[in-house]
């Protein structure tokens, strides 16, 4: 005799159900087109006249039609002297709001610690058909917040520090099931789920997951279920390994850089030459300004710097103060092949647990290889401190920044290393509420005088992997006051903070202050409930 389901039971049933029919048939599926090839002139329209300000509103929004009889009606009656875009627009296109955002909102909590557990059900979504721009996932996620209302890479493993914290696991494995799912589907994983970020990705921190995921779950099971991701990831940024390897006259390939040594690192970079959909008047505005005719490379520096993160950041400028200077594809990040050392540290790590010693021994030794290029050629033995790689000029970039601080993350500094980043993060890094994130003051968010929560993390981390704990613990404190004196006046997290003085806000960038904010409290959730411990 069948037992009739309880309700929640067959709920949960359907739920699963549902799961696993976007899994199976969503990787068949096409995405749509980007907004900017959808819908052509319409939206070079929409952004150049200003029709939102934040020119990510538009992009985002869902078309009644579709495009092709949408585009029709606008080509009848643009001419009209009367025509109003703006209106044409609003009845044609709307937002996507979620049951989550017609929730009431949530009612201030006593702590900063405890609003952060208030605020898992109010950045949760749930997206299995694809609405516009924004693609289907199988499975719940979090967002940022604010403006990003999608499964940004890599928050996701910071706001999963929070979630760990407060023991939401099944989030946290949905989440790196719908990245399991992205990588079957797509090759690799994006931005974030939407059309017009699928030419890019983000710093590859999916082996972060898989070992965050595993501590809870154990290492086998979980090494074994995510190491087809996790070789799906390392193939999609080492395309094109052997074509560079084998060809001495082209130093660089898609995210590919051959080093004098014979070493190949990374870069990163975008599969498009094109203003950024969500960022269209600004690119176009700083190539406007810009001293050269080849907007193509100037495009492709936009969109690489916002694979990477660090969008924007004196750190890609070839003059630290002008952004029109930017020449991110010619630059081999020290974070980024930090992180790939540990991707290639992990997949070693697995094969050796499924008793695969031939490829164990594999990607031990091309982790060793990248690990001593990086001490070659991103350690300044006169300034005693980590630097990008200018690959044209053949020699380290001039800026000091918090990216320094991933050789100590990874474990691939020396000892002494260690100790000489550590004491020019007290000099000149250290501030009133935490890690300035560079010593330039031009405007862009990923400066003087921000802090970003996720690099307060890797250095703290890092610190703590080489001894220097009393300095990671005065970054810590620091930090953890930043953010509870912006909530005590604010009543909210936010995406990054004035560093110089604890409560004070931080700005700059393209777009306003966002609050929300997932990496701000996954980070303050995790450091927070040490002293707990």
């Amino acid at each position: 005799m069948i037992k009739k389901l309880l309700p929640k039971q067959a709920a949960n049933a359907r739920d699963r159900l549902k799961s696993a029919l976007v899994a199976s048939a969503g990787t068949l599926m096409r995405a749509h087109k980007s907004p900017d090839e959808a819908f052509g002139e319409l939206f070079l329209e929409v952004q150049a006249r200003k029709i939102y300000q934040d020119g990510k509103t538009f992009v985002d929004l869902i078309p009644r039609k579709r495009a092709r009889e949408l585009l029709k009606e606008y080509e009848v009656i643009k001419h009209d002297p009367n025509f109003d875009l703006r209106e044409f627009v609003n009845r044609h296109f709307y937002e996507f709001t979620p049951q989550s955002h017609d929730q009431a909102p949530v009612p201030r909590a006593k702590t900063a610690r405890q609003h952060v557990r208030n605020l898992w059900g109010t950045l949760e979504r749930r997206n299995r058909i694809n609405r516009g721009s924004l693609i289907a996932l199988p499975h719940k996620y979090i967002v940022p917040g604010g403006r990003f209302a999608e499964q940004f890479y890599w928050d996701s493993y910071f706001v999963m520090l929070g979630l760990a914290a407060d023991r939401y696991w099944d989030i946290v494995a949905g989440m790196m099931k719908n990245y399991a799912y992205m990588i079957r589907k797509w090759g690799y994983i994006p931005t974030a789920n939407r059309t017009y970020l699928l030419s890019r990705s983000q710093p590859p921190f999916l082996s972060h997951m898989v070992k965050l995921l595993a501590s809870e779950r154990g290492r086998l099971r979980t090494m074994t279920e995510y190491l087809p991701a996790l070789v799906g990831e390392y193939t999609f940024w080492m395309k094109g390994r052997t074509r560079i390897a084998s060809d001495p006259d082209h130093r660089a390939y898609a995210r590919l850089v051959q080093m004098p040594s014979g070493a190949i690192l990374n870069r990163y970079y975008d599969n498009k030459t094109t203003p950024r959909p969500e960022s269209q008047r600004e690119d176009i505005e700083v190539a406007e300004i810009a001293d050269s005719d080849n907007r193509d490379k100037l495009f492709l520096d936009l969109r690489a710097a916002a694979e990477s993160g660090w969008d924007f950041s004196s750190r890609w400028f070839r003059d630290p103060h002008e952004i029109q200077s930017i020449h991110t594809t010619d630059i081999v990040p020290i974070d980024l092949n930090c992180l790939l050392y540990h991707l290639e540290m992990t997949l070693a790590e697995a094969y050796d647990l499924l008793k695969q010693p031939l490829l164990r021994r594999k990607f031990i030794k091309r982790a060793e290889v990248r690990a001593e290029a990086i001490r070659r050629y991103m350690w300044d033995p006169r300034g005693k401190f980590f630097h990008d790689y200018d690959f044209r000029l053949g020699k380290r970039t001039p800026a000091l920044t918090l990216a320094a601080v991933f050789p100590l993350y990874v474990r691939i500094a020396t000892p002494e290393q260690a100790q000489a980043v550590a004491e020019r993060l007290e000099r000149d890094f250290l501030q009133d509420a935490g890690l300035v994130t560079t010593l330039v003051h031009n405007g862009q968010q990923w400066d003087w005088p921000n802090g970003w929560a996720p690099l307060q993390w890797v250095a703290i981390e890092g610190l703590r992997n080489y001894g220097h704990h009393e300095l990671a613990d005065r970054i810590k404190i620091r930090w953890l006051r930043a953010c509870e004196k912006v909530y005590d006046r604010h009543g909210k997290m936010i995406e990054k903070y004035n560093v110089l003085r604890a409560g004070d806000l931080g700005g700059g960038g393209e777009y306003q202050l966002q609050d929300g904010f997932g990496w701000t409290n996954g980070v303050y959730a995790a450091l927070k409930d040490e002293e707990r411990g």
